[in-house]
């Protein structure tokens, strides 16, 4: 009886293990796909642009299936929005590593951690530059302006954040920073826009406190 009971409590673990390792294959198996289409959504929102494109361009350069788009993504849209999130994510990073790196080296100005955030920002926009450029040509899912005007809000608040008190410097430099990053973004010339974004830099820097 004993030795029935320990083999069924030995099976019982078994299929358990088998079922959590199919669970986990399958988890991989959809994670890997997901990249895989929002990779191959990237190289065709920029080639072709948004309003070209369509579903079975991306699952055809993803090698994936109509039904594993749905599954992950509501449609163009929300593939075009994802990519768009992951790339403020990733900004935000940026800026926020430049920023604390400031600040261990002993930087207490506001001004010079901005500067420091904000260059990490425009070498972001440069280095993936193709799809920073997606997103500021305009062509993009109807209603797109209206996120991209609450990301700007946002980014206004957290450099309110480093210049307290002073509204007038925040718009300023915000405002500033947001016409360089388009011309940056949209320049043909990669090394003529490093030199702009560090020349406009420098006059951003020299802005004084009212």
């Amino acid at each position: 009886m004993s030795g029935d009971m320990e083999q069924t409590a030995t099976t019982r673990e078994s299929d358990h293990g088998a079922a959590a390792a199919r669970d986990h294959g399958v988890a991989t198996r959809g994670a890997a796909t997901r990249v895989a289409l929002l990779e191959a959504a990237r190289e065709v929102f920029v080639t072709r642009g948004f309003a070209e494109a369509g579903v079975t361009d991306v699952v055809r350069r993803a090698e994936a299936s109509v039904g594993s788009l749905y599954h992950h993504f509501s449609g163009k849209a929300d593939l075009y929005l994802t990519l768009f999130e992951e790339f403020q994510q990733r900004q935000t990073q940026r800026t926020w590593d430049a920023v604390q790196a400031a600040r261990a080296a002993g930087e207490t100005d506001p001004m010079p951690q901005f500067l420091a955030g904000a260059r990490a920002y425009l070498e972001g926009c440069l280095d993936e530059r193709d799809l920073a450029a997606l997103f500021l040509r305009g062509d993009a899912p109807p209603g797109f302006e209206v996120t991209m005007r609450d990301r700007l809000r946002q980014w206004a608040r957290r450099t309110a954040a480093l210049f307290e008190h002073e509204d007038a410097l925040v718009v300023v430099v915000t405002g500033a920073l947001a016409a360089v990053v388009q011309e940056v973004t949209l320049s043909e010339d990669p090394v003529a826009a490093r030199r702009m974004a560090e020349d406009a830099l420098v006059l951003i820097g020299g802005i004084r406190r009212p």
